[in-house]
C-alpha cells in the first residue's frame, strides 16, 4: 500500500514539476515575442498592433484568443508575422496570418 502511495506521489510530482517548467518556458518566449514586438514598432518596422487587429476584426470578426508575433522567410526575406487566433462569430477558430510591417492580411485558416 505504501510503495502505490509513494508511486502516486512522485507522479503528481513529476507531473507539476514538468508542467511549471512548460509554463515557465513558454512565459520566457512570450516575454521575448513582446519585447521583438515593441523594439520592431520602436524602429517603425511593424504597424501598431491595434491597426493589426482592427484590419482582422474587419475580415474575421469574433473574439481575439491568441497573438503570436514572429520572424518568417518568405520569398527570400526576413518578414515580421502576427498570427492571430480568433474564435470567430460563426464558432470556428481561425488563423489569420498577417504581414506585420504592411498590416497586410496573408492566409485565414480553420485551425
Amino acid at each position: 500500500m505504501i510503495k502505490l502511495y509513494q508511486r502516486r506521489l512522485f507522479i503528481f510530482i513529476a507531473a507539476v514539476l514538468s508542467t511549471s517548467s512548460v509554463a515557465d518556458h513558454r512565459a520566457r518566449s512570450g516575454d521575448a515575442a513582446h519585447d521583438h514586438a515593441r523594439h520592431a514598432l520602436e524602429r517603425g518596422e511593424v504597424r501598431p498592433i491595434a491597426e493589426i487587429l482592427a484590419r482582422v476584426a474587419e475580415t474575421v470578426p469574433g473574439e481575439v484568443i491568441g497573438v503570436e508575433f514572429e520572424r518568417q522567410h518568405r520569398h527570400e526575406q526576413s518578414v515580421w508575422i502576427y498570427e492571430i487566433k480568433v474564435l470567430a462569430v460563426d464558432g470556428q477558430r481561425r488563423e489569420v496570418e498577417v504581414d506585420a510591417a504592411t498590416g497586410r492580411i496573408l492566409n485565414v485558416e480553420d485551425d
